[in-house]
């Protein structure tokens, strides 16, 4: 029996926009999904530059503006993947079509922003999602599993760290496409909505709610020529940003990101210690979980590595065999699965808007408490 399609117009031709595309391409290659996307329409402002991209990655279509994208009928999904100050905009109109919507991170770029995107979208009961892909790595994943089975018990710690070094020259420009994440009135923030709504994402998914926090932040090069205006502006996002966390279950985290650590070009790290036991995570090591049990006999007690290939791992069971590994690129190929699903079933997984909207209310509060000097408590969602 043949699958019915689901139509997919994405706004945006950027790195997320490629790694959507080929995640809409080999979802039905490798999972038993319930619709098959049918990529009908690309949207981008530079149409030479969307053509070369729907010749690419084989989209039947362009076009130039949003609006008209969002108001055809042969589109069932929306997706955005274009810069920060374009996802508010795109996704109220989209939900108020009646499309599906899947929104690149952060969902906003303050949480009042995400909450208009959030109360749309529930308005008008339309499935959504928030590409916070590191939910799908299978070890994260199987870290998930690790944790509801209360297999680490008790929670004391949950710390991570996101660190590029990708903005040290202070030659480097602001503005304009590529290097629209230096300018705070299209970003929001810096390394906080980029970086750290990653890890703080995740952090909510593995261990709950943050209450309150307090934090630091740096903007080590205070102007930087614009490369819309021609001029040397200032620069109106951070830089570093470190802070504390009380999470609700009475644990504590710290979190780092900082696009100043020479060397590193995407340092995402993880740890959870528990009562019973711990896991670390690492990107650049992204299929291994470590994992220290103190339940072990005292002999041969120490931290193993767990080699996420088998396929009684999360996801793994879609690919190769055991012992063969999978990448970044996956992640989003598993989101869509996920999706997929969700949309057959009635019952979208996470991360949804909502959720998206908890994440921009802790970056909002980080953020508030950099400023203030003092322990700032985050907004329920």
């Amino acid at each position: 029996m043949s699958k019915p399609p689901l139509r997919i117009g994405i706004v945006g031709y950027g790195f997320m926009g490629r790694a959507h595309s080929n995640a809409y391409r080999r979802v039905p290659n490798f999972f038993d999904v319930p619709y098959i996307p049918v990529l009908k329409a690309v949207c981008a402002r530079n149409r030479a530059r969307a053509e070369a991209f729907q010749q690419t990655w084989g989209y039947e279509s362009v076009e130039t503006d949003w609006r008209k994208l969002v108001d055809r009928k042969d589109i069932d999904v929306i997706d955005i993947a274009s810069p920060n100050d374009t996802h508010a905009e795109v996704a109220i109109a989209a939900a108020q079509a009646g499309k599906a919507v899947l929104c690149e991170k952060p969902l906003g770029r303050n949480a009042a922003e995400a909450k208009v995107i959030v109360e749309a979208a529930e308005k008008a009961k339309t499935p959504n999602m928030v590409w916070y892909n590191y939910r799908r790595v299978p070890a994260v994943a199987l870290a998930k599993e690790l944790v509801n089975e209360g297999r680490l018990g008790r929670i004391f710690h949950y710390r991570a760290r996101f660190l590029q070094d990708w903005t040290i020259s202070k030659d480097l420009p602001q503005g304009g496409e590529g290097l629209w994440r230096l300018d705070v009135s299209v970003a929001g923030s810096g390394v906080t909505g980029d970086l750290l709504a990653h890890c703080i994402d995740t952090a909510l998914w593995l261990n709950g709610p943050i209450n309150s926090v307090a934090a630091i932040t740096q903007t080590f090069i205070k102007e930087r020529q614009h490369n819309l205006t021609g001029k040397v502006e200032k620069v109106g996002i951070d830089d570093a940003c470190a802070f504390l966390a009380h999470f609700a279950n009475s644990s504590q985290g710290t979190f780092e990101a900082t696009r100043y650590a020479r060397g590193h070009k995407a340092l995402y790290t993880l740890e959870i210690n528990g009562e019973n036991a711990s896991i670390i995570w690492d990107l650049h090591d992204l299929h291994r979980l470590q994992y220290f049990d103190h339940r072990d006999e005292g002999k041969l007690r120490g931290w193993r590595s767990i080699h996420i290939t088998d396929s009684d791992h999360p996801y793994m069971k879609h690919w190769w065999v055991p012992g063969l590994q999978i990448g970044y690129e996956h992640t989003f190929v598993h989101q869509v699965a996920d999706f997929l699903c969700g949309l057959a079933s009635g019952n979208i997984p996470g991360p949804s808007f909502r959720d998206g909207l908890a994440t921009d209310y802790v970056t909002d509060a980080v953020l508030a408490a950099a400023r203030s000097g003092a322990w700032e408590k985050v907004a329920a969602s």
